[in-house]
């Protein structure tokens, strides 16, 4: 997807319009060459009426400095302890990276500002030890952040936290981006980091349930990258929050943002609260999608071509497989009353959703409805794909005699010689 893909962006502004967006961004991403290419989409999203907060991290650049002035950093990611050197390596650090930061918004026209709306007060003594100067956020000055967006400013927030005395203390930027998300009630918690996402022994993960995230951390986190386990941890807390979307995924990647925003398979991973996916029946507006999303299978003589007569006479017929309201599969479960039967049919998965199990969902789901209706026999023709269906289906090959007596008659005239497949239903009452 590219910023220039009108259409593709068009689709999702209603929804996001006026919506906040928190990004999060570890602060090796503003040293990296695609920095400027970020703050483009930044600007791109803010033209959309998107708001925007930012909340940058700054290890690398602490722990650059510590190496530039000679001291070793007790902690860089403000979880472990702060000790008076760090917190003021922290302060350094920071601040010349807001200000870095604050120079490429100008540059883009984006009006932001570097806030104090973090109050925090100190993470105290745990397990023995003095945490000193590490931080835990205490609130978010909500009507704050939410008066410089409603004038169409950005707020820049670094990775500090402020009491009313004036002290200032090194907060982990995901807890600050967590805290934020959740006090205003954001629709998207956005993690930029130096790699592709999530992912669990080596293998990226693209879309998780907070509840298979959830159980991961809690059974097996070292499955996880360590330098991920804090954003996985908010990632969890946040859907539990009621934020419906967190991201994580590669900054450095050119218009990577867009692109993870603006298409339904993005590019990094996606954890999600609520229902992220649904099967729906069929519309008549929806005759268009069905068309587009099977042309290559129709053209690749795996599906039969349907016209838009064909679907819009039997349109009742037909489910669509939806990914954030976009449909990436469908599926057909045609029924013959009088012999008791139905055909599974029109079984297509787009290729970017491919090895997902949606293709298993739609046939565990034509599968459902035909027991529902009380149907014997589910039948199914296929050219290519039937050795999945015996495998993974549990279809096991039949005969043209199989096939209802008004299915036979157009499998004869098709000429295309598919194996007919099917499966004894039993009864569910």
């Amino acid at each position: 997807m590219k910023p220039t893909d009108l259409r593709g962006i068009l689709r999702y502004i209603p929804r996001f319009r006026e919506k906040v967006f928190v990004v999060a961004l570890n602060g090796a991403i503003v040293t990296d060459d695609n920095f400027p290419n970020l703050l483009l989409d930044l600007a791109v999203l803010r033209s959309l009426n998107i708001r925007i907060i930012l909340v940058h991290g700054a290890a690398a650049q602490i722990q650059a400095l510590g190496v530039e002035r000679g001291v070793t950093p007790s902690n860089l990611d403000g979880i472990g302890v702060t000790d008076a050197a760090t917190l003021s390596l922290s302060l350094t650090a920071a601040n010349r990276l807001t200000h870095e930061i604050l120079e490429g918004l100008a540059t883009n026209d984006l009006r932001a500002v570097s806030t104090n709306a973090i109050i925090a007060h100190p993470l105290g003594i745990l397990g023995g030890v003095d945490h000193q100067f590490t931080g835990k956020v205490e609130r978010v000055d909500v009507e704050f952040l939410q008066a410089l967006l409603s004038q169409g400013i950005l707020p820049v927030l670094p990775p500090l936290g402020f009491d009313g005395d004036g002290k200032t203390y090194r907060v982990n930027s995901d807890a600050i981006a967590f805290a934020i998300a959740d006090q205003l009630k954001a629709t998207k918690l956005i993690f930029l980091t130096t790699g592709d996402g999530l992912t669990r022994q080596g293998r990226l993960l693209r879309q998780v349930p907070v509840n298979d995230l959830r159980q991961l951390l809690s059974q097996n986190p070292s499955e996880l990258p360590p330098d991920l386990l804090s954003k996985a941890r908010f990632a969890v807390a946040a859907c539990e929050a009621g934020i419906p979307r967190v991201h994580i995924l590669n900054g450095t990647v050119d218009e990577g943002l867009l692109a993870e925003v603006f298409s339904n398979e993005g590019i990094g991973t996606l954890i999600y609260a609520n229902e992220y996916q649904q099967i729906r029946r069929a519309l008549k507006k929806d005759i268009r999608s069905l068309l587009q999303l099977t042309k290559t299978s129709v053209e690749s003589q795996e599906l039969v071509k349907r016209t838009r007569t064909d679907l819009e006479r039997r349109i009742g017929d037909y489910y669509l497989f939806e990914i954030d309201r976009n449909p990436v599969a469908c599926v057909a479960l045609h029924i013959y009353p009088e012999e008791n039967s139905g055909e599974l049919a029109f079984l297509f998965v787009s290729p970017a959703h491919e090895n997902q199990g949606i293709g298993g969902k739609l046939v565990q789901f034509v599968e459902a409805r035909a027991r529902e209706l009380g149907l014997a026999t589910l039948v199914t023709l296929s050219t290519q794909a039937f050795t999945w269906f015996q495998s993974k289906a549990g279809f096991q090959e039949g005969t043209v005699a199989d096939l209802p007596a008004a299915r036979r008659d157009r499998y004869d005239a098709s000429g295309r010689r598919s194996k007919v497949l099917v499966k004894r239903l039993t009864s569910t009452a």
